[in-house]
């Protein structure tokens, strides 16, 4: 028999509808039972250790997660775990366990899009599925995963893709790794590459911004301070900024303050193409760090992880430059 510890954490996975139709957080977990997935060969650990709305996770709460599985792989005779989690930043999570876990047991995170109590809820089918595969001999060694509606994806690469239907979670790179199909577990790619790194602290003030036609100076100014550690910018297309504002970039990196450029684009790399004002080959001469095939949240998290492990210079751009590492 297999132990999977269960970490719940919150989101709608764990939340119901009120009277007046509104979704709200309960005082019990209502998928916190055994019995409603019948899945008789597996014994379920179930540890309630957050209940927060995902708007509200942040690095800090990541890391204690990290930190809750660490110390269950250590101390307790677990065989995998699975991670419930809101939708919103989902992602992000299962993203930063991927960079700060071990290959050790499996770690599969998933959510709900609907609450416990909604017509067509997919809690306890997102939940049981996630317990299969984490307890699936071979989902062992392919970095952390989210299961979502039959779906098992990479947390490097799956995002959210819409703000409501419960196929959300997608992987717009490279697909699916696998499925589960009638309680059977089916791997049909392989992850390659995973870099693990320890922390036991997360560097705040890194920041994200995007960019937008018309896009100035402002935005980039507001964070030209002695307390920002790190930026990450949604670029354009392959990668490239409106004029108006490489002054004020150039100032950022004057400060050694390390900033990653991602395109805001759904799929593909940010790439040094284009030699126009503000193109590519500009802002990689500038000294700016090109992120290949991380969306800017992802791309956050890993600077986070980066700085906070004490990378900086050539390190640290070698380890954003390659989602694959």
């Amino acid at each position: 028999m297999k132990n999977i510890l269960a970490i719940h954490t919150g989101g709608t996975i764990s939340m119901s509808q009120d009277e007046m139709g509104g979704v709200v957080q309960n005082d019990e977990n209502p998928i916190d039972n055994n019995d409603i997935l019948g899945l008789p060969d597996i014994n379920i650990i179930n540890d309630e250790l957050l209940n927060l709305p995902s708007p509200q996770m942040t690095p800090e709460t990541m890391l204690k997660i990290t930190n809750r599985i660490k110390k269950a792989v250590a101390e307790e005779n677990i065989d995998g775990v699975v991670v419930t989690h809101g939708t919103d930043t989902l992602e992000e999570t299962a993203y930063f366990l991927d960079l700060t876990l071990p290959n050790t047991v499996p770690v599969v995170v998933t959510g709900a899009m609907r609450s416990s109590n909604e017509i067509g809820a997919d809690g306890v089918f997102n939940f049981k599925s996630a317990i299969q595969v984490a307890a699936s001999d071979e989902a062992k060694n392919k970095g952390v995963l989210v299961v979502f509606n039959t779906g098992i994806y990479a947390a490097r690469f799956v995002t959210k893709t819409h703000t409501t239907s419960v196929d959300t979670f997608k992987d717009p790179i490279y697909g699916t790794l696998g499925t589960v199909d009638h309680d059977q577990v089916i791997f049909a790619q392989q992850l390659i590459g995973s870099e693990y790194t320890d922390i036991n602290h997360v560097k705040d003030h890194v920041y994200l911004l995007k960019a937008y036609a018309g896009m100035t100076d402002v935005l980039f100014n507001a964070i030209d301070n002695d307390e920002t550690n790190g930026v990450v910018i949604e670029a354009m297309g392959a990668g490239n900024m409106p004029a108006p504002t490489l002054k004020a970039i150039e100032r950022l990196i004057k400060r050694n303050i390390p900033i990653v450029l991602v395109s805001r684009c759904f799929s593909g790399s940010a790439q040094a193409i284009y030699a126009y004002e503000g193109g590519g080959i500009e802002l990689k001469d500038m000294g700016l760090i090109f992120c290949t095939q991380l969306n800017g949240q992802k791309a956050r998290m890993k600077l986070i992880v980066g700085l906070s492990s004490g990378k900086a210079g050539k390190d640290l751009e070698e380890y954003m430059a390659n989602a694959l590492s």
